[in-house]
C-alpha cells in the first residue's frame, strides 16, 4: 500500500493505472477510522481495481474552530488498518496541497442545504462540497462510497455531482452499528464509559419509533422521541425531523412520501451525535 502526500504524485501514479484500463474506487474521509469506514473500504475493494481513501480533516466544513482542533487524527493508526482492509493507496495531504488558494466557491442546493444540518451549521455543506468536488478533480475516481449516516450529506453530494456533470456514481452504503445499536461515529472516541452507554438510548428510541408509525401522527412520534431522549440525564436533543429521504423537506403525514426518514441530532455531553432511520421506503 502506498501512502502519498502530494497531488502530483498521487495523480501521476493514478494516470499510469488509468492508461492500464484499471478502474478507480475512492472513499474519503477525515481519518479515525473505524468499522463504518471499513466497510466503504472493503466494498470499493471489491468493486474496482484499485482503492483510494483519502485522510484530510476538511477546516472548509467546520463551523466551530474548537470541534475542528478537537477533531482526532490518528493517521499511522488507519494507515494499518486500511492496508489490513485492502486499500492500495492511502492519500494523506495538507491543508495547502487541497488548497493552494483560498477555495471561493460557492454552491446553491436549493432547498437540500435549508434545513436540519444545513440549519445549525452554517456553510458546513458549501466546505463538503468545495472539497469533495476537489477530492474528485484530484482522483477522477469512477466510483466514490460514501455512509447513510450521514444522509443529508449524501443528497448533498448527489446533487454537487449532478450540478457539475461529474463523470463518478456515487454509492451508498448502509450505516454501520457497534452491538449495543449505536451508529459508528468518529466523534465515538470523545465519549466516555458513561456517555457512550447513555448514547445508546438514541438509536434505542429510533428504533422503537418505528412501531409508532401506525397510531401516531408525525408531530407525535417527533414530540415522543424528543421526550424519551431528553429523558436521559447526558442527552440533549437538538433536532428529530422527519423527512422525504428524497427532497429533505419535513413531512406533515405518513402518506406524504413513499420514502420517509428520520433524522436526529443529539448532544452527549459536549459530542454531537447524529443519526438516521428508513421508516417508510417503497
Amino acid at each position: 500500500m502506498n501512502l502519498i502526500k502530494t497531488v502530483k504524485e498521487l495523480q501521476e501514479i493514478l494516470i499510469s493505472l488509468k492508461q492500464q484500463g484499471k478502474t478507480i474506487g475512492f472513499v474519503p474521509t477525515m481519518g479515525a477510522l473505524h468499522q463504518g469506514h471499513f466497510s466503504l473500504v472493503k466494498q470499493c475493494v471489491k468493486d474496482n481495481d484499485v482503492c483510494v481513501v483519502s485522510i484530510f480533516v476538511n477546516p472548509t466544513q467546520f463551523n466551530n474552530k474548537e470541534d475542528l482542533e478537537k477533531y482526532p487524527r490518528t493517521l499511522d493508526r488507519d494507515s494499518n488498518s486500511l492496508e489490513k482492509v485492502g486499500a492500495n493507496i492511502v492519500f494523506a495531504p495538507s491543508v495547502e496541497e487541497i488548497y493552494p488558494e483560498p477555495d471561493q466557491r460557492q454552491f446553491d442546493f436549493g432547498q437540500l442545504d435549508k434545513v436540519m444540518e444545513g440549519v445549525r451549521r452554517p456553510g458546513h455543506f458549501n466546505g463538503v462540497a468545495q472539497v469533495v468536488s476537489r477530492l474528485f478533480d484530484i482522483v477522477k475516481p469512477d466510483k466514490a462510497y460514501f455512509g447513510e449516516k450521514d444522509f443529508q450529506q449524501l443528497a448533498i453530494i448527489r446533487e454537487m455531482v449532478k450540478q457539475l456533470g461529474l463523470p463518478v456514481q456515487i454509492v451508498p452504503m448502509p450505516i454501520v452499528r457497534e452491538s449495543s445499536g449505536l451508529a459508528m461515529s468518529s466523534r465515538n472516541e470523545r465519549l466516555t464509559s458513561e456517555q457512550k452507554e447513555a448514547a445508546v438510548n438514541i438509536s434505542r428510541v429510533l428504533f422503537e419509533s418505528r412501531n409508532w408509525i401506525e397510531k401516531l401522527s408525525v408531530s407525535e412520534v417527533i414530540e415522543k422521541v424528543g421526550k424519551l431522549i431528553n429523558a436521559v440525564p447526558e442527552l440533549e436533543i437538538e433536532y428529530c425531523e422527519i423527512v422525504d429521504g428524497y427532497t429533505l423537506q419535513p413531512i406533515s403525514n405518513w402518506t406524504e412520501s413513499k420514502y420517509i426518514v428520520g433524522c436526529i441530532a443529539v448532544y452527549c455531553g459536549e459530542v454531537r451525535l447524529i443519526d438516521n432511520i428508513i421508516y417508510i421506503a417503497k
